[in-house]
């Protein structure tokens, strides 16, 4: 156990500090790694959206996937498995992407943002905790989407496939690619040291089986803090590099791509930590699963992809403040972005009492 604890902290460690790292390089603030704004940024250079700040195929997540698969075939864990809801497994990830959007980022990027001193991301772990409640209660009723069966092994590189396209596409075909020119979609670090970041933490993110949902939910049901200490190795690594760096700076002063609507961002996480639990993983989770063969959650991924397609071509995604020659111009998330929230919530409800066994439901 000791042995297993250790490699979640050093593969925490390793994660914090390769945000910094690609912060330093060229990622905006605060956003060293973010699996919800990198996936929407991969489906905007895509063209499945039209939001021009946020458009760039990111070699972070390409190396996350790829990591994790050759880290999974070398230690004999790739196994190729689906056919555990796919439909509903899609469904619940375009919800996880709305909610994780409309707080402008990830379970990840919300440790990286608190570890700069962004006060404002309290709501957001807030509503995450929240969500993952309800998500654990769902489980102790007998929530499940049913067993993955094993599959042929294509099916299992397919994720991993589409990622060594993605990159081959970036490098050969830029042309083909819609690329930001401003906005967070513009700032990003050199993309082959964007890729071995990726690499690297794809690969001892599937060795340890890194999650901060999984984190969470382990810790309310069995007591196991053995997942979160990795979240916790994140934050101070993250902590003590902002603090070295100057660049921690805490409070609710305008941050770097965050906004002050706590309650619509405490909602977006709660959508965001419920599905997760659903799913079985957070959005980091579920890339490292799809890179070990599972199709399930290669599924679930595209459908994180069409979610953030779905939130900028309808307005869903927060906005952040931000300050214009001393003028402060706040953000938050609009009508859409509400109405999308809510609608996440009662399908999640309604996911969740659908799913339940026969003989546990109330």
């Amino acid at each position: 156990m000791k042995k297993i604890n250790w490699l979640v902290v050093c593969t925490g460690a390793v994660v914090g500090l390769a945000a910094l790292l690609l912060t330093m390089l060229g990622n905006p603030g605060n956003m060293g790694f973010c699996i919800a704004c990198f996936l929407r940024d991969i489906s905007g250079a895509l063209g499945l959206h039209s939001a021009a700040k946020v458009q760039y195929i990111r070699p972070e997540i390409i190396g996350l996937v790829v990591g994790a698969a050759v880290m999974a075939l070398a230690g004999g864990e790739f196994k190729a498995r689906a056919g555990s809801a796919p439909a509903l497994r899609f469904l619940l990830g375009a919800i996880v992407m709305v909610g994780a959007l409309a707080f402008l980022g990830c379970p990840l990027r919300m440790v990286l943002r608190l570890g700069g001193g962004d006060v404002t991301a309290i709501a957001g772990l807030l509503g995450f905790i929240v969500g993952i409640l309800a998500g654990v209660a769902c489980l102790k009723k007998g929530f499940s989407l049913g067993r993955a069966y094993k599959v042929k092994s294509a099916e299992g590189f397919v994720l991993p496939g589409v990622m060594v396209g993605l990159l081959l596409l970036l490098l050969l075909a830029p042309g083909l690619l819609k690329f930001s020119q401003e906005g967070p979609g513009a700032s990003h670090a050199f993309w082959a040291i964007a890729l071995c970041a990726g690499l690297v933490c794809g690969a001892l993110a599937q060795k340890s089986r890194l999650c901060m949902a999984g984190g969470i939910r382990d810790a309310v049901l069995f007591r196991d803090l053995h997942l979160l200490t990795g979240f916790v190795a994140i934050f101070l690594v993250v902590l003590v590099g902002s603090l070295l760096r100057g660049t921690f700076h805490p409070g609710l002063a305008v941050q770097p791509v965050a906004h002050h609507d706590y309650l619509w961002s405490f909602l977006g996480m709660a959508a965001a930590g419920w599905g997760s639990i659903l799913l079985g993983g957070c959005p980091l989770r579920q890339l490292i699963l799809a890179g070990e063969g599972n199709g399930d959650s290669a599924v679930t991924v595209l459908g994180m992809m069409v979610g953030a397609a779905l939130s900028h071509n309808f307005g869903m995604a927060g906005n952040a403040d931000a300050m214009t020659d001393g003028v402060f111009a706040p953000g938050g998330v609009g009508t859409a972005g509400r109405i999308g929230v809510v609608i996440c919530l009662v399908l999640l409800a309604v996911i969740s009492l659908a799913n339940l066994h026969k003989e546990e439901r109330v």
